[in-house]
């Protein structure tokens, strides 16, 4: 056998050398394997099918016991633990019950519509950490979470309309803000991702349209100029009111949106003047713009006192916060329909200056909630 050269030699030794790396590299796949397969059968099994003391719900629950008491004697307080009425309560069930209704098998008994639309509105109200919400409604915190986001879709799916065509009315006008809301979703690390929120809110402070989950880092603009609602303006599917005269005058006048200094000027959107070198007649066009705003800006404050939970830093996926803010929004407008409140609607800002009240269309802006 002839004898091999140096350069074959080292070939030969570059190769022997792959084929050991390869093999320990199988061997420690293989080993970390068996360690996993090990872990999983060395697990410990449930000790628990149901804690005793969830069991005795129907006992002490919150909703078999509290909820009962306050119907009964304190109507008020049956309110305000839960943002509404009782009867209003039972109506809700009676819509969406099917949607949250569990089939009822042999070995275990499904919760009540009742109680998991009690645990939804508990959160909506206050904003409780699941667990908490677990030790007064005695359900566990996992399917706590479960519930949350079945009880939030069924009343997206069951009340949410979309608004289609025209304004309605000349005082049903585009009324939009953003507001950004901090999420941190589940996982091994703590990831804090915030989203927009643009809404299309009337002259009632009802929420016509909303729009969730664009990125909080953009501006307001680039919020509205890739949102649904302004591609539907372009494209002539939303249109404004017609011409209307302004008080005391015989003039049509068009509706307009207004927007702030991030906003493009547009033939249907109005931005304040700069701050510079202002005139008196710019000045005014500015504070009846600011005034406009007020609406919007009240809309959500009314949406964040009513439910808590959109106030601090929602700790669910995004997908979840997205149907828990939808959710909040169908009942703020569902609530503001049974209660008929009116709150300072638009029309009790008309102006002395009948040349700058055509500018009260709407607005877009910034609010951080």
């Amino acid at each position: 056998m002839a004898l091999l050269t140096p350069v074959q030699r080292l070939h030969l030794m570059n190769g022997l050398m792959m084929v050991q790396q390869q093999h320990a590299a199988n061997t420690l796949t293989v080993v970390h394997l068996l360690h996993v397969r090990r872990q999983a059968c060395q697990q410990q099994r449930r000790r628990y099918w149901v804690r005793e003391w969830l069991i005795r719900r129907p006992l002490y629950g919150m909703y078999e016991k509290l909820m009962g008491e306050l119907e009964r004697e304190d109507v008020a307080g049956f309110r305000n633990f839960i943002r509404m009425e009782p009867a209003q309560f039972y109506e809700l069930l009676q819509t969406i019950g099917d949607r949250i209704t569990k089939q009822n098998i042999w070995f275990r008994k499904p919760l009540e519509p009742g109680l998991k639309l009690s645990i939804a509105f508990r959160y909506y109200a206050e904003g409780d950490s699941y667990h908490s919400l677990m030790y007064s409604f005695r359900v566990a915190h996992n399917t706590i979470s479960k519930i949350v986001l079945e009880v939030s879709s069924a009343i997206v799916a069951e009340l949410a309309v979309e608004r289609n065509g025209s304004f309605s009315t000349p005082w049903a006008p585009l009324v939009a803000n953003t507001c950004t809301s901090d999420v941190r979703p589940r996982g091994d690390h703590c990831t804090t991702i915030t989203r927009a929120f643009m809404a299309h809110v009337d002259a009632e402070y009802k929420f016509m349209w909303i729009d969730i989950g664009t990125a909080g880092s953009h501006s307001d603009a680039q919020v509205f100029n890739h949102s649904e609602l302004k591609d539907a303006i372009d494209n002539g599917v939303i249109g404004f009111p017609n011409a209307a005269p302004l008080p005391g005058d015989d003039k049509n006048v068009p509706f307009f949106m207004l927007g702030d200094d991030a906003f493009a000027l547009r033939t249907w959107m109005m931005k304040p003047y700069s701050t510079q070198n202002l005139e008196h007649d710019d000045r005014i066009f500015n504070y009846r713009l600011s005034r406009a705003r007020r609406i919007v800006e009240n809309a959500f404050g009314i949406l964040a006192s009513r439910f808590r939970c959109l106030v601090p830093t929602m700790h669910q996926t995004p997908v979840t916060v997205v149907q828990i803010v939808e959710a909040c929004v169908c009942l703020h407008n569902l609530m503001h329909m049974w209660t008929q409140v009116r709150y300072p609607s638009m029309p009790t800002m008309r102006t002395r200056t009948t040349k700058w009240f055509l500018v009260l269309g709407g607005m877009v802006g910034r609010s951080t909630m």
